[in-house]
């Protein structure tokens, strides 16, 4: 199983729509996928299920912030307790490969205060550190539950900020896909992210190292890069004042930038959510969009090493 999660400071960017389609196109693959929508806006969760759907059935007993919730993250619920299966988007996956969701919360945004309570709650240094490393590696450690073996893929929609819910998902993850429009606030702070998981990960690895507890092990995600979208495209280029951003990461950024690009496309995306199915799946094979999402998909899995069916 390979898990990544999805992160950019700013919001706006596509992150969501990148990672809806991203798994559907690797269900569509015949591998089995489950997104995390650890976003308070639970858009990823909307892009599979109504608004009314979600009123009904979802909100009060089977979200993520119920699992977050409590004197420890998943001691009153078990996170396989959550995972959905939506409908709409498996039947049009044709029985190829399959598609779950744990489903976000609008109380989500009230958590990261509740956590950071948890986090001050001990007074001594080792009593202090065992604490930072159960709560950081909690969806670590509930990932790693025999449930979660049947899949291939797992990824995480983080919300745009570096709360201590994104930092559960740096920890849990082995990699990190980092969506960006080209322009100068989305690009302005991805040098400051990189850093920002850097010493994360620096300091629950000098925990882990000190106090010796079994119960956890070193990280190590890995930048998998930007992935530029939204970019407008003439002549088959990106415009010259986006192509200028591009460059400048390029050149002066430390995380490296991926070949594959996604235009910007109010047709297939401005309605994304209401059918239930990722844009990807119901458009033509030969549209320019879904092009450029499957070259985005073989050059993300290819990095992953990943194929169906425990291939990988």
């Amino acid at each position: 199983m390979r898990t990544v999660a999805v992160m950019n400071y700013k919001g706006g960017v596509g992150k969501t729509t990148l990672t809806a389609n991203l798994g559907a196109i690797a269900a569509r693959r015949g591998m089995r996928v489950l997104l995390i929508d650890l976003d308070p806006q639970t858009n990823l969760t909307f892009s599979f299920f109504s608004i009314d759907e979600w009123q009904d059935a979802i909100k009060d007993s089977c979200t993520i912030k119920q699992w977050y919730e409590g004197d420890m993250p998943g001691r009153d619920i078990s996170l396989s307790d959550l995972t959905l299966t939506p409908e709409r988007v498996n039947r049009a996956l044709r029985g190829t490969g399959r598609l779950d969701v744990i489903s976000s919360h609008l109380g989500l945004i009230d958590i990261d205060l509740q956590l950071a309570a948890l986090l001050g709650g001990n007074t001594t240094l080792g009593g202090a550190q065992r604490k930072f490393l159960d709560l950081h590696g909690c969806l670590r450690r509930a990932l790693e539950d025999d449930h979660f073996d049947q899949y291939d893929l797992v990824l995480i929609d983080c919300a745009p900020n570096f709360g201590l819910v994104t930092k559960t998902a740096i920890v849990a993850s082995q990699h990190i896909l980092v969506p960006a429009k080209a322009d100068y606030l989305s690009t302005l702070g991805l040098d400051y992210l990189v850093g920002n998981c850097a010493m994360l990960v620096d300091q629950f690895n000098e925990f882990v190292n000190h106090r010796g507890l079994d119960a956890h092990r070193p990280i190590d995600p890995a930048i998998l890069g930007v992935v530029f979208t939204m970019v407008q495209i003439y002549s088959q280029q990106v415009i010259g004042a986006q192509q200028t951003y591009v460059e400048e990461v390029e050149v002066n950024s430390q995380v490296s930038v991926l070949k594959s690009k996604i235009r910007n496309s109010p047709r297939h995306f401005s309605g994304a959510g209401e059918s239930g199915i990722p844009a990807m799946l119901g458009a033509r094979d030969e549209d320019d969009v879904v092009k450029e999402f499957a070259a985005l998909a073989d050059e993300v899995f290819g990095a992953l090493a990943l194929s169906p069916a425990g291939e990988s």
